[in-house]
Protein backbone atom coordinates (compact mmCIF):
# COMPACT_ATOMS: atom_id res chain seq x y z
CA UNK A 1 0.00 0.00 0.00
CA UNK A 2 2.89 2.37 -0.88
CA UNK A 3 0.39 4.83 -2.35
CA UNK A 4 -0.45 6.32 1.38
CA UNK A 5 1.91 5.19 4.41
CA UNK A 6 4.85 7.12 5.44
CA UNK A 7 8.12 4.81 5.81
CA UNK A 8 7.89 4.31 9.53
CA UNK A 9 8.01 1.17 11.43
CA UNK A 10 3.85 1.99 12.15
CA UNK A 11 3.87 1.95 7.95
CA UNK A 12 5.73 -1.19 8.00
CA UNK A 13 4.22 -2.83 10.80
CA UNK A 14 0.85 -2.17 8.73
CA UNK A 15 1.92 -3.72 5.74
CA UNK A 16 3.52 -6.95 7.79
CA UNK A 17 -0.79 -7.19 9.06
CA UNK A 18 -2.21 -6.64 6.25
CA UNK A 19 0.22 -9.42 4.77
CA UNK A 20 -0.48 -11.94 7.41
CA UNK A 21 -4.28 -11.14 6.47
CA UNK A 22 -4.16 -11.54 2.93
CA UNK A 23 -1.21 -12.90 1.71
CA UNK A 24 -2.68 -15.45 -0.05
CA UNK A 25 -5.12 -13.35 -1.84
CA UNK A 26 -2.97 -10.76 -2.61
CA UNK A 27 -0.87 -13.71 -4.91
CA UNK A 28 -3.84 -14.60 -6.17
CA UNK A 29 -4.60 -11.25 -7.57
CA UNK A 30 -1.64 -10.76 -8.80
CA UNK A 31 -1.50 -14.11 -10.79
CA UNK A 32 -4.76 -12.87 -12.55
CA UNK A 33 -3.42 -9.52 -13.46
CA UNK A 34 -0.47 -11.51 -15.16
CA UNK A 35 -2.43 -14.25 -16.66
CA UNK A 36 -5.28 -11.51 -18.09
CA UNK A 37 -2.44 -9.48 -19.52
CA UNK A 38 -0.01 -11.88 -21.07
CA UNK A 39 0.38 -11.28 -24.96
CA UNK A 40 1.46 -13.28 -28.28
CA UNK A 41 3.93 -10.23 -28.93
CA UNK A 42 7.24 -9.99 -27.28
CA UNK A 43 7.28 -6.04 -27.31
CA UNK A 44 3.56 -6.14 -25.60
CA UNK A 45 4.95 -8.05 -22.92
CA UNK A 46 8.22 -5.99 -22.26
CA UNK A 47 6.36 -2.72 -21.89
CA UNK A 48 4.21 -5.01 -19.58
CA UNK A 49 6.62 -6.36 -17.51
CA UNK A 50 8.77 -2.62 -17.18
CA UNK A 51 5.39 -1.52 -15.89
CA UNK A 52 5.27 -3.88 -12.98
CA UNK A 53 8.34 -2.46 -11.90
CA UNK A 54 6.51 1.14 -10.81
CA UNK A 55 3.57 -0.54 -9.81
CA UNK A 56 2.81 0.68 -5.59
CA UNK A 57 1.84 -1.30 -3.13
CA UNK A 58 -1.96 -2.05 -4.24
CA UNK A 59 -3.70 0.23 -2.23
CA UNK A 60 -6.65 -0.20 -4.32
CA UNK A 61 -6.97 -3.75 -4.02
CA UNK A 62 -6.34 -3.60 -0.48
CA UNK A 63 -8.73 -1.43 0.54
CA UNK A 64 -11.56 -3.68 -1.56
CA UNK A 65 -10.43 -6.65 0.24
CA UNK A 66 -10.19 -4.83 3.51
CA UNK A 67 -13.70 -3.76 3.18
CA UNK A 68 -15.37 -7.48 1.92
CA UNK A 69 -13.29 -8.79 5.54
CA UNK A 70 -14.61 -6.23 7.80
CA UNK A 71 -18.07 -6.86 6.46
CA UNK A 72 -18.44 -10.13 5.35
CA UNK A 73 -15.92 -12.78 3.56
CA UNK A 74 -13.70 -12.61 0.69
CA UNK A 75 -14.83 -14.53 -2.20
CA UNK A 76 -13.61 -15.17 -5.77
CA UNK A 77 -15.08 -12.02 -6.80
CA UNK A 78 -13.58 -10.21 -4.58
CA UNK A 79 -10.11 -11.06 -5.97
CA UNK A 80 -11.02 -10.78 -9.65
CA UNK A 81 -12.29 -7.33 -8.87
CA UNK A 82 -8.99 -6.43 -6.99
CA UNK A 83 -7.28 -7.41 -10.32
CA UNK A 84 -9.95 -5.44 -11.81
CA UNK A 85 -9.73 -1.90 -10.38
CA UNK A 86 -5.57 -2.16 -9.76
CA UNK A 87 -5.92 -2.13 -13.80
CA UNK A 88 -7.85 0.45 -14.12
CA UNK A 89 -5.47 2.66 -11.40
CA UNK A 90 -2.62 1.85 -13.49
CA UNK A 91 -4.10 2.61 -16.32
CA UNK A 92 -4.19 6.29 -15.08
CA UNK A 93 -0.80 6.42 -14.18
CA UNK A 94 0.41 5.43 -17.46
CA UNK A 95 -1.61 8.37 -18.85
CA UNK A 96 -1.13 10.54 -16.16
CA UNK A 97 2.63 10.18 -17.03
CA UNK A 98 1.66 11.49 -20.39
CA UNK A 99 -0.15 13.95 -19.46
CA UNK A 100 2.67 15.61 -16.54
CA UNK A 101 5.62 14.81 -18.63
CA UNK A 102 6.84 12.52 -16.26
CA UNK A 103 10.17 10.54 -16.46
CA UNK A 104 10.35 8.96 -13.78
CA UNK A 105 7.85 6.83 -11.05
CA UNK A 106 9.15 4.87 -8.28
CA UNK A 107 12.75 5.03 -9.44
CA UNK A 108 11.91 3.60 -12.79
CA UNK A 109 11.58 5.40 -15.94
CA UNK A 110 7.72 5.79 -16.90
CA UNK A 111 6.67 4.18 -20.30
CA UNK A 112 6.45 7.74 -22.21
CA UNK A 113 10.26 8.40 -21.10
CA UNK A 114 11.15 4.50 -21.85
CA UNK A 115 9.52 4.46 -24.98
CA UNK A 116 7.11 7.43 -26.16
CA UNK A 117 3.90 8.60 -25.41
CA UNK A 118 2.32 6.62 -28.49
CA UNK A 119 3.17 2.92 -26.31
CA UNK A 120 1.85 4.79 -22.88
CA UNK A 121 -1.67 6.09 -24.54
CA UNK A 122 -1.98 2.41 -25.77
CA UNK A 123 -0.65 0.95 -23.03
CA UNK A 124 -3.55 2.70 -20.98
CA UNK A 125 -5.82 1.53 -23.41
CA UNK A 126 -4.63 -1.81 -22.66
CA UNK A 127 -5.27 -2.10 -19.73
CA UNK A 128 -8.72 -0.16 -19.44
CA UNK A 129 -10.17 -2.79 -21.92
CA UNK A 130 -8.83 -5.50 -20.15
CA UNK A 131 -10.22 -4.26 -17.01
CA UNK A 132 -13.59 -4.28 -18.74
CA UNK A 133 -13.33 -7.45 -20.15
CA UNK A 134 -12.36 -9.30 -17.27
CA UNK A 135 -15.21 -7.72 -14.71
CA UNK A 136 -17.72 -8.88 -17.24
CA UNK A 137 -17.10 -12.39 -16.69
CA UNK A 138 -18.67 -11.91 -13.06
CA UNK A 139 -22.22 -13.38 -12.91
CA UNK A 140 -23.44 -9.99 -11.31
CA UNK A 141 -23.45 -6.84 -14.37
CA UNK A 142 -23.32 -4.49 -11.29
CA UNK A 143 -19.58 -4.46 -11.36
CA UNK A 144 -19.15 -3.37 -14.48
CA UNK A 145 -21.85 -1.13 -14.33
CA UNK A 146 -20.37 0.54 -10.93
CA UNK A 147 -16.85 0.75 -12.07
CA UNK A 148 -17.65 2.48 -15.78
CA UNK A 149 -19.09 4.85 -14.28
CA UNK A 150 -16.52 5.31 -11.64
CA UNK A 151 -13.79 5.46 -14.36
CA UNK A 152 -16.06 7.71 -16.47
CA UNK A 153 -16.11 9.93 -13.75
CA UNK A 154 -12.26 9.60 -12.79
CA UNK A 155 -11.60 10.95 -16.38
CA UNK A 156 -14.39 13.99 -16.03
CA UNK A 157 -11.58 14.91 -12.95
CA UNK A 158 -8.51 14.91 -14.82
CA UNK A 159 -10.39 16.82 -18.37
CA UNK A 160 -11.41 19.27 -15.72
CA UNK A 161 -7.82 19.50 -14.53
CA UNK A 162 -6.55 20.24 -17.71
CA UNK A 163 -9.07 22.68 -18.71
CA UNK A 164 -8.59 24.91 -15.34
CA UNK A 165 -4.76 24.48 -15.93
CA UNK A 166 -3.22 28.00 -15.49
CA UNK A 167 -6.75 29.13 -13.90
CA UNK A 168 -5.60 31.20 -10.89
CA UNK A 169 -8.97 31.72 -9.42
CA UNK A 170 -9.76 28.33 -9.33
CA UNK A 171 -11.84 28.08 -6.00
CA UNK A 172 -11.21 25.12 -3.12
CA UNK A 173 -14.87 24.14 -3.90
CA UNK A 174 -13.68 23.46 -7.54
CA UNK A 175 -10.29 21.68 -6.69
CA UNK A 176 -11.96 19.08 -4.09
CA UNK A 177 -14.12 18.96 -6.59
CA UNK A 178 -11.76 17.78 -9.32
CA UNK A 179 -9.62 15.53 -7.38
CA UNK A 180 -13.00 13.58 -5.66
CA UNK A 181 -13.35 12.67 -9.34
CA UNK A 182 -10.32 12.24 -10.71
CA UNK A 183 -8.38 10.68 -7.12
CA UNK A 184 -11.03 9.51 -4.45
CA UNK A 185 -14.19 8.01 -6.93
CA UNK A 186 -11.86 5.15 -7.29
CA UNK A 187 -10.66 4.64 -3.80
CA UNK A 188 -14.59 5.00 -2.86
CA UNK A 189 -15.66 2.03 -5.83
CA UNK A 190 -13.23 -0.13 -4.35
CA UNK A 191 -14.88 -0.17 -1.10
CA UNK A 192 -18.36 -0.27 -2.02
CA UNK A 193 -18.00 -3.17 -4.30
CA UNK A 194 -15.54 -5.24 -1.33
CA UNK A 195 -18.82 -4.30 1.49
CA UNK A 196 -21.47 -4.79 -1.17
CA UNK A 197 -20.24 -8.06 -2.80
CA UNK A 198 -19.60 -9.18 1.17
CA UNK A 199 -23.12 -8.95 1.47
CA UNK A 200 -23.24 -5.79 3.30
CA UNK A 201 -26.68 -4.20 4.05
CA UNK A 202 -27.09 -0.77 1.67
CA UNK A 203 -26.50 1.89 4.51
CA UNK A 204 -22.90 -0.18 5.48
CA UNK A 205 -21.88 -0.03 1.77
CA UNK A 206 -22.71 3.48 1.83
CA UNK A 207 -20.95 4.21 4.56
CA UNK A 208 -17.67 2.14 3.10
CA UNK A 209 -17.94 3.89 -0.24
CA UNK A 210 -17.92 7.64 1.92
CA UNK A 211 -14.80 6.19 3.61
CA UNK A 212 -13.12 5.53 0.40
CA UNK A 213 -14.28 8.97 -1.08
CA UNK A 214 -12.97 10.50 2.03
CA UNK A 215 -9.60 8.37 2.26
CA UNK A 216 -9.11 9.48 -1.15
CA UNK A 217 -9.48 13.36 -1.37
CA UNK A 218 -6.85 12.71 2.04
CA UNK A 219 -4.76 11.28 -0.35
CA UNK A 220 -4.35 13.73 -3.02
CA UNK A 221 -4.04 16.71 -0.73
CA UNK A 222 -0.82 15.15 0.12
CA UNK A 223 -0.32 13.84 -3.31
CA UNK A 224 -0.66 17.84 -3.86
CA UNK A 225 1.39 19.01 -1.12
CA UNK A 226 4.39 16.31 -1.94
CA UNK A 227 4.79 17.89 -5.25
CA UNK A 228 5.75 21.43 -3.83
CA UNK A 229 7.69 19.56 -0.80
CA UNK A 230 8.86 16.64 -1.87
CA UNK A 231 12.61 15.37 -2.81
CA UNK A 232 12.91 13.49 -6.08
CA UNK A 233 15.34 11.21 -4.62
CA UNK A 234 13.34 10.31 -1.73
CA UNK A 235 10.01 9.82 -3.41
CA UNK A 236 10.77 8.60 -6.69
CA UNK A 237 8.69 10.32 -9.00
CA UNK A 238 9.34 13.65 -11.07
CA UNK A 239 8.15 16.32 -8.67
CA UNK A 240 6.70 20.02 -9.46
CA UNK A 241 4.55 18.92 -12.87
CA UNK A 242 1.73 20.66 -11.02
CA UNK A 243 3.79 24.12 -11.13
CA UNK A 244 4.89 23.29 -14.78
CA UNK A 245 1.78 22.64 -15.80
CA UNK A 246 0.06 25.52 -14.24
CA UNK A 247 -2.22 23.18 -11.86
CA UNK A 248 -3.74 25.74 -8.90
CA UNK A 249 -3.41 22.96 -6.03
CA UNK A 250 -4.45 23.53 -2.35
CA UNK A 251 -1.72 25.04 -1.05
CA UNK A 252 -1.73 27.37 -3.64
CA UNK A 253 -4.94 28.36 -3.51
CA UNK A 254 -4.29 28.79 -0.29
CA UNK A 255 -1.82 31.09 -0.70
CA UNK A 256 -3.35 33.19 -3.23
CA UNK A 257 -6.45 33.58 -0.89
CA UNK A 258 -4.20 34.50 2.21
CA UNK A 259 -1.90 36.99 0.35
CA UNK A 260 -2.07 41.24 0.53
CA UNK A 261 -2.76 42.37 -3.12
CA UNK A 262 0.60 43.28 -3.99
CA UNK A 263 1.85 39.85 -3.06
CA UNK A 264 -0.98 37.99 -4.79
CA UNK A 265 0.34 39.68 -7.81
CA UNK A 266 3.47 38.70 -7.78
CA UNK A 267 2.44 35.14 -6.88
CA UNK A 268 -0.09 35.27 -10.08
CA UNK A 269 3.01 36.59 -11.98
CA UNK A 270 5.19 33.65 -10.66
CA UNK A 271 2.69 31.17 -11.38
CA UNK A 272 2.13 32.11 -14.98
CA UNK A 273 5.80 31.82 -15.76
CA UNK A 274 7.28 28.36 -13.76
CA UNK A 275 10.64 28.62 -14.89
CA UNK A 276 12.83 27.13 -12.22
CA UNK A 277 14.05 30.58 -10.97
CA UNK A 278 10.54 31.60 -10.47
CA UNK A 279 9.55 28.17 -8.81
CA UNK A 280 11.91 29.07 -6.26
CA UNK A 281 10.88 32.40 -5.69
CA UNK A 282 7.23 31.17 -5.12
CA UNK A 283 8.98 29.05 -2.58
CA UNK A 284 9.43 31.31 -0.22
CA UNK A 285 6.22 32.75 -0.37
CA UNK A 286 4.66 29.14 0.32
CA UNK A 287 7.04 29.18 3.36
CA UNK A 288 5.91 32.52 4.86
CA UNK A 289 2.60 31.45 4.58
CA UNK A 290 0.22 29.13 6.56
CA UNK A 291 -0.34 27.09 3.08
CA UNK A 292 1.41 23.95 3.84
CA UNK A 293 -0.20 23.83 7.36
CA UNK A 294 -3.58 24.62 6.27
CA UNK A 295 -3.74 21.55 3.30
CA UNK A 296 -2.36 19.32 5.71
CA UNK A 297 -5.37 19.98 8.31
CA UNK A 298 -7.59 19.25 5.34
CA UNK A 299 -6.22 15.92 4.48
CA UNK A 300 -6.15 15.42 8.13
CA UNK A 301 -9.92 16.03 8.87
CA UNK A 302 -10.77 14.19 6.10
CA UNK A 303 -9.00 11.38 7.12
CA UNK A 304 -11.03 11.53 10.26
CA UNK A 305 -14.09 11.86 8.19
CA UNK A 306 -13.08 8.38 6.16
CA UNK A 307 -12.36 7.11 10.15
CA UNK A 308 -15.79 8.16 11.33
CA UNK A 309 -17.33 5.89 8.79
CA UNK A 310 -16.29 2.95 10.34
CA UNK A 311 -18.33 3.33 13.57
CA UNK A 312 -21.00 0.84 12.79
CA UNK A 313 -18.65 -2.26 11.68
CA UNK A 314 -18.20 -4.77 14.03
CA UNK A 315 -14.78 -4.97 15.79
CA UNK A 316 -12.27 -6.48 13.42
CA UNK A 317 -8.82 -6.98 12.46
CA UNK A 318 -9.80 -6.06 9.10
CA UNK A 319 -11.74 -2.95 10.86
CA UNK A 320 -8.42 -1.88 12.82
CA UNK A 321 -6.50 -1.47 9.67
CA UNK A 322 -8.92 -0.03 7.75
CA UNK A 323 -8.83 2.59 10.68
CA UNK A 324 -4.90 2.47 10.64
CA UNK A 325 -4.70 3.56 7.11
CA UNK A 326 -6.33 6.89 7.69
CA UNK A 327 -3.88 7.85 10.32
CA UNK A 328 -1.11 7.24 7.79
CA UNK A 329 -3.16 8.74 4.76
CA UNK A 330 -1.16 11.96 4.65
CA UNK A 331 2.16 10.77 4.86
CA UNK A 332 3.21 10.01 1.47
CA UNK A 333 7.00 9.22 1.88
CA UNK A 334 6.41 5.68 1.68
Amino acid sequence: MKDVVAGSTGASGLLGQIDELFGDDLVRVEQIFAEELKSWHPFVNDVLGHMTRFRGKRLRPILLLLSAKACGTVTHDHLVLSAVVEMIHTATLVHDDVLDDAEIRRHVATINSRWNNETSVLLGDYLFTHAFHLASGLESTLACRLIGHSTNLVCEGELAQIHERGNQDLTEAQYLEIIEGKTAELCAVCCQLGAHFAEAGEATTAAMREYGRCLGIAFQIADDLLDVLGNEGETGKSLGSDLKKQKLTLPLIRLLDQSSPEDATEIRRLLADPTEPNRDKLQKFVAGSDAIEYAFAQANEFAQTARQQLAELPDSVSKRLLEEITEFATQRSW
